[in-house]
């Protein structure tokens, strides 16, 4: 199945690094997408897009996995050409993955 069928994202920029957050719709997803979604999933869902390093953090409380991803936006919003300099687009990129 694909993430979007269990939960939903949001996404944020700081200069190089974008980060997505994933949280599940019902509490019960939450083990399985801790245990399919992993930096090693993330990395090759986003492949040469995210340069730098993926870094997975944890919010049992608000049941969500933030990944940071380091040299993710062609040097930052300002200053890069893609047509989504912020990075809007990764939340939903990151929930067409297969888990």
């Amino acid at each position: 199945m694909k993430l979007r069928e269990i939960a939903f994202s949001r996404a944020g920029d700081k200069g190089d690094i974008n980060n997505v957050c994933v949280f599940p719709y019902d509490p019960e997803h939450w083990d399985l997408i801790r245990e399919r979604l992993t930096v090693e999933v993330v990395r090759e869902t986003f492949g040469p897009l995210v340069k730098g390093e993926i870094t997975r953090y944890e919010y049992p409380r608000l049941l969500g996995l933030n990944f940071v991803m380091e040299g993710a936006l062609e040097g930052g919003c300002t200053i890069n050409l893609r047509i989504d300099p912020h990075g809007k687009s990764f939340s939903s990129l990151l929930l067409e993955t297969e888990i």
